[in-house]
């Protein structure tokens, strides 16, 4: 059984409501009073780390109260493997953490999110490993060479979006990266792309759409943008001030 032992507020009320939110089974007492006989892992804050004995002890952060009920759930289910971190690629790749075989949590995050996501996720986990899928080459690229001291598997990611029943559109991207998580891949420190024709046009007509203006972006800031460079909205912003400056140019010279 989980038990939460603290007199820290913040934790006991931040553990407390994560283990709820989860279904799960636990109980609490003051941290100064004996553990029940059935107590198997015990939540606690820091400053009292070390008056447990012959129990699994999990120190819990209060800003970060789900990283200690990950923990405790894993523990109490045996699933003591090392943490993997599954991402489908994507303009929001879907993410999923796993420890051993348990799902711990899922996101999806728009793309300029996903490394601090995958970064946060993958700290303090004794050697995660991260898998990223190998479409979506652009946004896989730009994951691959911007995540930093994590292992990094590229993995084929055939077949590994499941067939969605009704109900559950919007799932895909994260069932996918369970999938991807579960596969072994090739370890990789970087990966280059030669974006191809239809690619740059894409991400100039992707910035087409999010400029004010209505224009696109040319070719060299949207090769800039496919090596992961610059953003969209950078390149947007680049591209204003190029026209800004040949329009100013014209004006004094005539």
């Amino acid at each position: 059984m989980i038990v939460v032992a603290t007199a820290d507020f913040e934790v006991y009320h931040g553990v407390v409501n994560e283990l709820r939110d989860r279904g799960a089974t636990f109980t609490t007492v003051e941290a100064d009073t004996p553990l029940p006989e059935e107590t198997s892992v015990v939540v606690t804050d820091d400053g009292n780390a070390d008056e447990f004995e012959r129990v699994t002890t999990i120190v819990a952060d209060p800003d970060d109260p789900r990283r200690a009920v990950d923990q405790a759930l894993t523990a109490m289910r045996g699933g003591g493997g090392r943490t993997i971190i599954g991402v489908d690629p994507g303009r929001k790749p879907g993410i999923a953490v796993l420890a051993g075989e348990m799902i711990v949590a899922t996101f999806q995050v728009p793309l300029s999110d996903a490394v601090d996501v995958i970064q946060r996720e993958a700290s303090d986990a004794p050697s995660p490993i991260v898998r990223v899928g190998d479409g979506s080459r652009i946004e896989s690229a730009k994951l691959v060479n911007n995540i930093e001291d994590v292992q990094v598997e590229l993995v084929d990611e055939t077949g590994t979006t499941p067939y969605l029943g009704t109900g559950s559109r919007g799932m895909g991207d994260v069932l996918a990266a369970v999938n991807i998580a579960r596969l072994d891949g090739e370890v990789v420190d970087a990966r280059e792309i030669e974006p191809t024709e239809g690619e740059l046009q894409v991400i100039k007509d992707r910035s087409r759409e999010e400029s004010e203006e209505n224009r696109a972006i040319d070719e060299l800031l949207a090769r800039r943008v496919a090596a992961g460079e610059l953003t969209i909205e950078e390149a947007l912003a680049e591209h204003r001030g190029r026209n800004a400056e040949s329009s100013d140019s014209g004006e004094s010279g005539g």
